[in-house]
């Protein structure tokens, strides 16, 4: 089990209870959805565009992803499974049926948004960095779907090691383990590429 901090533990806590207001809420009235779809859209965005080919793809299934909460959330009970690990995972089956609906998508498109700044002016660090992501692409292309995705729900959807457990099925320590070995094994194959 992790050592969590006491006002780390309680800020959770708070945050859990906003989350329970804001979702309870919506579930009393279809009308009082917009707070959670702006708490949690831009986080499914960057996870879905992770998964999709364009920026249009990662919208609509965004859009898609948001649909299904809204129909579901009458039936949603937080039962030990966050709202954000709930959403997550309807969010991972949404990516999976596109993905088996177009079997060529570019994974982690999102990086070069991530990595390289507009404001960049010198030439030459532009052009280290495009090689640098360039090597990085090549590497997380190699990793198997389950490693990337973990890396996906990680990192683009900004959710905690609990919260991926949650959404993937798998126990915090197994995923813990298996995104500390992926990215340590990024790292080294890295020096080496």
């Amino acid at each position: 089990m992790e050592n969590i901090s006491e006002p780390a533990l309680l800020y959770d806590m708070r945050l859990e209870d906003a989350e329970i207001q804001l979702v309870e809420a919506a579930r009393a009235n279809p009308a009082d959805f917009a707070p959670l779809y702006n708490a949690y859209s831009m986080r499914v965005y960057r996870y879905l565009r992770t998964r999709a080919s364009s920026d249009e793809d990662a919208a609509d299934l965004t859009q898609q992803v948001f649909l299904k909460v809204l129909e579901a959330l009458p039936g949603y009970r937080p039962r030990g499974i966050p709202f954000a690990a709930w959403l997550f995972r309807i969010a991972r089956h949404v990516a999976i049926d596109h993905h088996r609906r177009h079997k060529n998508i570019q994974y982690w498109d999102l990086l070069s948004d991530i990595v390289q700044s507009p404001s960049e002016q010198d030439p030459e660090a532009v052009a280290l960095k495009q090689e640098n992501l360039a090597r990085l692409r090549s590497l997380l292309a190699r990793l198997d779907v389950q490693k990337r995705e973990l890396l996906a729900l990680r990192f683009a959807a900004g959710l905690s090691t609990v919260e991926i457990a949650q959404v993937v099925g798998k126990s915090h320590a197994s995923v813990k383990k298996q995104i500390t070995r992926t990215l340590q094994s990024l790292k080294e194959q890295y020096r080496y590429v």
